[in-house]
């Protein structure tokens, strides 16, 4: 019972994260959502816990946008809904949503040109709304209140879902009776239901139409962990414009649900481990003089030598903008990047079976990676001296809400170094220089169902700006009949592995497709490949007879510059401003130096892949084009695949010393394993973008000082036992 009402409460404080809890009612066939009878109750009691939760230091109601590129505020939130309330297509609707509300950009150069000091451009919003059944994109002029319509094509899809979008208390005409009957045919009390809404992808005529959602099923009875009881092979698909129940299967009826038996994560119930792991000492960062970045009109983040716009984002969880760094030997900011973010993400289940072939989820696009994003707990998820932001988010009416402690900004130093030399005692020369490497991390964590991401943008003093992605959560299982694996013949039959007595941890990828527009030291940039090939030596022309040589070669077109890593076949990947030179003469650049990543096995033609086709190459470069950041498209759930990087990228636009975006895929192939049970460590990898002859010479030689025992605190360690 304490755990059932624990989750009941998390579920209403975090609002649009993917884990609610449905509770049917045995006198009745409708499915409520905690206590809330209807879904304007729930909406309203949603968003004040999102105020309630909030750090009320900040008063979001009194702020005002400062750079071109500062997110909505709460006011010209209002502005754009009290201006929209009045707009003919909405007064005569039967029926609206707001999709998204987010600002839309200024044009690139018109922001390239702006100083601080100067007027802002015209503020202007973004909105995605569904009106009576049709999707719409808007730009709303908040100062002259004009509304026009943006012409975006023929898609097939439809915009990310809403918060009441996946938020059970509308779907209303359930059918009860052979639900229930189902449910307690498994034996599972109705009041220890869980059911989670899911993306049904797109796999024909059969989802044509109609705004479809999955809804699966779980027993909460006896932990919190849910996700590990699940009631295997029941899905019901909902429509979720008409709220009606359009079919419920079960394909699972002679499938055991899984026991609670040592499946709750929380502390409080790892008695069995209290006695038997040694605990660490609490550690913490100390920083006497305070952190050393500054956070300039709540969104400019000043470091070392790094300057850069940072917001949240609803769908892209966090956006870097106008990445800047300065040049020790000019003082002069200089260009590196003018937007990157994380795209989409892709995650594909590999179990064709009814109730798994569809679970290939888009989580950018369909969800929205921002809007699960969850507030970060101090000195956990971030450490002493970090900065906090919000976000600041329109709820599907148009009422914006606070997600507080959304993204921290904090320095790292995990005892890493800089650079260091020491001379060896053969020159009779007492040198040893060492710098202790300092890093700037801007961090946020998304929670999407059982999921959660963690994402880091670290920026180095020498220029190096580092992106990673740390996989953490619960991973999904499947229920089975097995509880060893003597009893299978064949293990590959499972689609999985066997985590515990009848749960199988099925098979799964994550792709995640980063927007990186860099404009190194201007826009007009060039993609360049350097190969790196055996060269073998002529007769008599040396005792090797092989060496390596570096082959440069500039891509001319996007087709040019679709890239699969080969690891026999390796290049380097640099954009270079071909306008700007070096003092020896090299072109100024930087380059994608990748780490551990996956590649798509699915069938290129496979409906998944082709909605994910981003996917099918590690690295593309496309020009610029402010339309074109959405690597799934602009309307992801239920697409054919017909707007995505992929189909932009194959009219083979010119690439060279334009201005133009690279775009970088990191993957996981995930192959669950025993010790992902019940709830998996963080796993991650990671890629730079590191200068390369973008500086004379070592940027950091007389920046940051060896640390003496003066500079730090002196701590005194409690008497070890």
């Amino acid at each position: 019972m304490e755990g059932r009402k624990s989750l009941r409460f998390l579920c209403a404080s975090l609002g649009v994260v993917l884990l609610f809890i449905f509770i049917f009612n045995s006198n009745s066939n409708l499915l409520f959502f905690g206590n809330f009878k209807t879904i304007n109750d729930a909406h309203k009691e949603l968003l004040k816990l999102y105020h309630h939760n909030h750090d009320h230091n900040h008063d979001h109601i009194t702020d005002i946008p400062c750079h071109p590129l500062d997110p909505l505020t709460v006011q010209e939130m209002n502005r754009v809904q009290a201006i929209l309330s009045t707009h003919l297509l909405f007064v005569s609707a039967k029926a609206y949503a707001l999709h998204s509300v987010v600002l839309e950009e200024p044009l690139k150069p018109r922001v390239m040109r702006w100083m601080e000091g100067n007027p802002l451009p015209p503020r202007k919003a973004s909105v995605i709304a569904r009106v009576d059944g049709v999707s719409h994109v808007f730009s709303v002029d908040l100062g002259t209140g004009q509304v026009n319509r943006v012409d975006t094509g023929p898609l097939s899809g439809y915009p990310m879902m809403t918060i009441e979008d996946t938020n059970m208390t509308k779907y209303t005409q359930l059918v009860g009776s052979q639900l229930n009957r189902t449910i307690l045919e498994r034996g599972v009390d109705l009041a220890d239901l869980a059911c989670v809404p899911l993306s049904t992808g797109w796999y024909g005529k059969k989802e044509e139409n109609r705004r479809l959602l999955k809804i699966q099923c779980f027993s909460m009875k006896g932990t919190a962990n849910f996700y590990m009881r699940p009631i295997e092979g029941l899905t019901v698909v909902v429509d979720m414009d008409t709220n009606q129940i359009l079919e419920v299967s079960d394909n699972g009826k002679t499938i055991p649900i899984p026991k609670a038996t040592n499946t709750d994560y929380r502390l409080s119930a790892q008695k069995k481990a209290h006695n038997k792991i040694k605990p660490i000492n609490p550690m913490s960062i100390e920083q006497p003089k305070g952190p050393s970045f500054t956070i300039e009109n709540g969104h400019m983040v000043k470091w070392a030598n790094w300057e850069f716009h940072l917001k949240p984002d609803p769908r892209a969880g966090v956006i870097i903008s106008r990445a800047m760094v300065r040049d020790t030997g000019t003082g002069k900011l200089r260009n590196v990047m003018y937007k990157g973010m994380a795209s989409e993400l892709f995650v594909p289940y590999m179990d064709p079976t009814d109730a798994w072939y569809f679970k290939t989820y888009m989580d950018a696009g369909e969800y929205g990676f921002g809007l699960q994003s969850m507030p970060l707990e101090p000195l956990n998820d971030c450490p002493r001296n970090a900065h906090y932001m919000d976000g600041v988010f329109a709820a599907s009416d148009g009422t914006p809400y606070v997600r507080s402690n959304m993204v921290c900004v904090f320095e790292r130093y995990a005892g890493d170094i800089a650079w260091r030399h020491s001379e060896s005692p053969i020159t009779n020369m007492k040198i040893r220089e060492v710098r202790p490497k300092v890093t700037l991390v801007v961090r946020m964590a998304a929670s999407v169902a059982n999921y959660d991401y963690i994402v880091d943008w670290e920026f180095q003093s020498d220029g190096l700006i580092k992106i990673k992605v740390g996989l953490s959560g619960i991973v999904i299982v499947k229920a089975t009949q097995h509880k060893n694996l003597n009893q299978i013949p064949n293990q590959e039959t499972l689609n999985g592995i066997l985590l515990a007595e009848n749960v199988i941890g099925v098979i799964h990828d994550h792709y995640i497709t980063f927007y990186l527009d860099m404009d190194v030291d201007g826009s007009d940039n060039s993609f360049v490949k350097v190969n790196m090939q055996r060269q073998l030596t002529s007769p008599g022309e040396s005792p090797r007879q092989s060496y390596m040589k570096a082959k440069r070669n500039v891509a001319k077109t996007e087709k040019d510059a679709q890239i699969k890593f080969k690891l026999y076949d390796p290049y380097e990947f640099h954009m270079v401003n071909p306008n700007k030179y070096t003092q020896v003469g090299n072109p100024v650049g930087y380059k994608l130096v990748p780490a551990g990543t996956a590649g798509s096995l699915l069938e290129p033609e496979d409906s998944p892949q082709k909605r994910a086709a981003f996917t099918n190459n590690q690295i593309w470069v496309t020009p610029y084009n402010r339309s074109e950041e959405w690597a799934g498209g602009l309307f992801v759930c239920q697409s054919h695949g017909e707007d995505t990087l992929a189909k932009w990228s194959e009219r083979d636009r010119p690439i060279e010393n334009k201005d133009i975006v690279l775009w970088y895929t990191l993957g996981f192939h995930h192959i669950p394993c025993q010790e992902d049970f019940p709830i998996m460590p963080t796993v991650s990898s990671s890629f730079d973008l590191k200068p390369v002859n973008f500086f004379d010479e070592n940027p950091i030689l007389g920046m940051q000082q060896p640390y003496s025992e003066k500079d730090l605190p002196i701590c005194q360690a409690a008497a070890s036992s």
